[in-house]
């Protein structure tokens, strides 16, 4: 059974071959190997910052980046990207890379992890399930949303920010 391992910045570009498969596959947009290289290569020199890959050649990778919080002692773990290859899905290894996730941030003393999922990916939401994820609080019956906002100019006539004083 494969082992994951960390990458170092040196595996930049293994991991954006790997995220930006992932977008493809699943036609969301992505700035393209070169760009997630050049990113990837400066943020795993950050101790906030890491990937894991699994297999030779790597067939699946886990980019987790932590954050201060004040609810908590320790950091959070946000899980940015959960990834294996089609012809590798069925055989663990994103089960191998959750608990390697979980095993890296813990001893870096992070004290929750948190996952955003499209609501309607159902395979995704059932594999965090199964491996204890909730994306409701105790003793709450409705599911946690996730709000988002790109920040800056945003294409289209109907996506633009109003002008001050209009």
């Amino acid at each position: 059974m494969d082992v994951p391992r960390l990458a170092t910045p040196g595996e930049a570009i293994v991991v954006a071959e790997l995220l930006d498969a992932f977008n493809q596959e699943f036609a969301t947009p992505t700035p393209g190997i070169r760009v997630l290289a050049e990113r990837l290569t400066a943020l795993l020199e950050r101790e906030d910052t890491l990937a894991l890959l699994v297999g030779e050649p790597a067939v699946g990778v886990a980019l987790v980046t932590l954050r201060p919080n004040v609810w908590y002692e320790g950091p959070v773990a946000l899980l940015d990207e959960l990834y294996v290859v089609p012809g590798s899905r069925g055989e663990g290894l994103g089960s191998l890379l959750l608990e390697a996730v979980e095993d890296h941030v813990g001893e870096r003393g992070a004290e929750l992890v948190e996952i955003n999922v499209d609501g309607e990916d159902v395979d995704a939401r059932r594999f965090y399930e199964h491996h204890g994820y909730r994306n409701r609080d105790p003793g709450q019956p409705e599911p946690q949303l996730y709000y988002s906002r790109e920040l800056g100019p945003q294409p289209g006539p109907d996506r633009r920010r109003p002008q001050p004083g209009t």
